[in-house]
């Protein structure tokens, strides 16, 4: 276990203003070594959010292909939503992938958190593997039916490498579970 040396910065003061569905707060922070710094960190709302890595057999990933608005193009990534209030991360990622992807898990298990850019954002988004997939489709929010695309474990690096995949939550978590997965086959 990798254990932290240093103490965390003492917090003289928080002043915060609204920032779309993020908080803004200015931090006044004093340092172990005695220098004073103001940091900015965007605090998320609502009740976080899920990736959701659902495996249709032992070597196979379930990808969707959706418009993405900061790029300004379609993106193949993972499944995503919010947890809604009163959801567990399990019950949002089942409900996620019915709706973006059309099927159900029998099997749903949280993986970890990720964090999306840790220095300034407090936003975190929990790693859901789904298995055990059967159909199923909820209504859902997007403004068009998804793209559902298979994908082999083994061939993420090609996946990595495409100009249409470029969230980083998304690479990530398919590595990690790859590894996961690997390692529980190998016991």
């Amino acid at each position: 276990m990798l254990r932290v040396s240093r103490r965390l910065p003492i917090v003289h003061g928080i002043t915060e203003r609204d920032a779309g569905p993020y908080r803004m707060e200015h931090l006044d922070l004093e340092f172990a070594n005695g220098e004073r710094r103001v940091f900015q960190r965007l605090q998320a709302s609502g009740h976080g959010a899920v990736a959701v890595v659902p495996m249709l057999d032992d070597d196979t990933v379930l990808l969707v292909r959706e418009y993405a608005a900061g790029v300004h193009r379609y993106e193949l990534g993972l499944v995503k939503g919010r947890i809604d209030p009163g959801e567990t991360a399990e019950q949002a990622a089942d409900r996620e992938l019915k709706e973006e992807a059309g099927y159900g898990a029998r099997r749903v298990e949280v993986v970890r958190n990720l964090s999306l850019a840790p220095t300034y954002m407090s936003h975190q988004t929990t790693l859901v593997l789904a298995r055990n997939l059967y159909p199923e489709r909820l209504p859902g929010d997007e403004p068009e039916e998804l793209e559902v695309v298979p994908w082999k474990l083994d061939d993420l690096h090609t996946l990595a490498m495409r100009e249409d995949v470029s969230d980083g939550r998304s690479i990530a978590a398919l590595f990690i579970v790859r590894e996961l997965l690997r390692a529980d086959a190998a016991r």
